[in-house]
């Protein structure tokens, strides 16, 4: 019967490749969908990884989240240098990574920090920053940025950096008295990471010595900057890592209830997890329209079947008369749709993986989204298999409407 069931896919094979190039281009599109819904929770989780617990002022763990992982937003305020220091020296705490924002280049943000960032920053499955170029910072005015602002803006190192005062994407206030020099550039990630230029903090304090109300009072050189006392007075937050993730809920209750000054401290997963929670409407709802493309590449093929089943009917009249029984042609009509179906799904990962291939490192250069082509997850194979037993079940209808078809029926068919 499978081999009467592909000559006869042949002999009305354009009818049955239109089908499913249908079937196949919904597929690509429903797997396409839950493939960059899956790696885009998966690279949301994996932002920010190895850290215990992200400290702020006092406010909300999305706000907080928001700009110190992801860079958008601001603080409502900052937290003093001393408090900091204070916590620093916390038993359990094995390493702090302080945060300085506000000023930007070109519209990326500019982050001061120390050489602990380069240390102690994970991404993904406790990857560390690797650089494509140069190395970290040392000297006070010396920057480091992300993949993407390098490929933006075509930074080569030792080229000079001028920041912008704030964090708008224009600014006319800039520092340009106190340029920085380029000395590394951080190969991508796939996160904020590569939006990103640091410097150190008090490379920062420095460019900010003079400055009242947005203006510059007074024009400095490097060693006039240096000479100054560089010790920053305040951060925005800082991320600590445990060397017991069993105290990390201890000194989470302290900080919040840190009477010097009010501040928050949140855990990066439990965060992640919120802020995930209300993206999953725009998620549902492009998952839903993907899905409706599948019914009409489903609702097609039965449309195709029934349409040609007409046209049919002096050849299943014809099997009849060779002795086919009823139940044959129906296995034969239920085979034809099984065959078609299960054609297009295989088509359609084939292009999806292929499309992978092709489009990931665009994707990942332009969005900043890793797409690994791996087997397909257990979310991919229920979609491929809900999408076949659905193709099996439309085939039933056509299959079931030839079982019902007489000898005398077919063979009185007028031309």
């Amino acid at each position: 019967m499978l081999i009467l069931a592909l000559k006869s896919m042949w002999a009305r094979r354009l009818t049955a490749g239109l089908t499913l190039a249908a079937i196949a281009i919904s597929v690509l599109l429903l797997l396409g969908v839950e493939k960059i819904r899956f790696e885009l929770k998966d690279s949301f989780s994996r932002t920010l990884s190895g850290t215990d617990l992200i400290v702020g002022a006092r406010t909300g763990q999305i706000n907080l989240l928001l700009y110190s992982v992801f860079r958008l937003g601001s603080p409502t305020n900052n937290i003093s240098w001393s408090s900091y220091q204070r916590i620093k020296q916390q038993q359990g705490i094995a390493w702090t990574i302080p945060i300085a924002l506000g000023d930007s280049h070109q519209g990326f943000r500019v982050l001061g920090t120390n050489q602990d960032y380069f240390k102690h920053y994970a991404y993904g499955r406790q990857q560390p920053l690797q650089f494509a170029a140069g190395r970290a910072f040392n000297d006070t005015f010396e920057a480091v940025i992300g993949a993407e602002v390098a490929r933006n803006l075509g930074y080569q190192l030792n080229d000079s950096l001028i920041i912008a005062h704030g964090a708008g994407n224009t600014s006319f206030s800039l520092h340009d008295d106190l340029p920085f020099t380029l000395v590394g550039i951080l190969a991508p990630t796939g996160t904020p990471v590569d939006k990103t230029v640091h410097v150190r903090l008090d490379g920062l304090e420095a460019i900010h010595i003079g400055w009242q109300s947005g203006r510059k009072t007074q024009q400095l050189s490097h060693k006039q900057a240096r000479d100054h006392d560089l010790t920053p007075q305040s951060i925005t937050a800082f991320l600590v890592g445990m060397h017991n993730k069993v105290q990390v809920f201890g000194l989470q209750r302290a900080i919040n209830q840190y009477r010097t000054e009010p501040l928050s401290a949140i855990l990066p997963g439990a965060a992640l997890h919120e802020l995930w929670s209300l993206l999953s409407m725009a998620e549902k709802t492009i998952a839903f329209i993907a899905l409706l493309v599948v019914v009409a590449g489903l609702l097609g093929m039965l449309t195709t079947l029934l349409a040609g089943l007409s046209a049919r009917r002096r050849e299943l009249a014809i099997l009849r008369s060779l002795g086919a029984e009823p139940r044959h042609l129906f296995g034969l009509l239920a085979l034809e749709a099984l065959l078609i179906t299960s054609l297009g799904i295989s088509l359609g990962l084939a292009l999806l993986y292929g499309s992978l291939q092709w489009l990931a490192p665009w994707l990942q250069a332009q969005y900043g989204l890793l797409l690994y082509p791996a087997l397909p997850h257990a979310g991919e194979w229920r979609l491929m298999g809900l999408t076949l037993l659905a193709g099996i079940l439309i085939g039933l209808l056509p299959a079931a409407r030839a079982y019902f078809y007489s000898l005398h029926d077919g063979m009185s068919i007028n031309h």
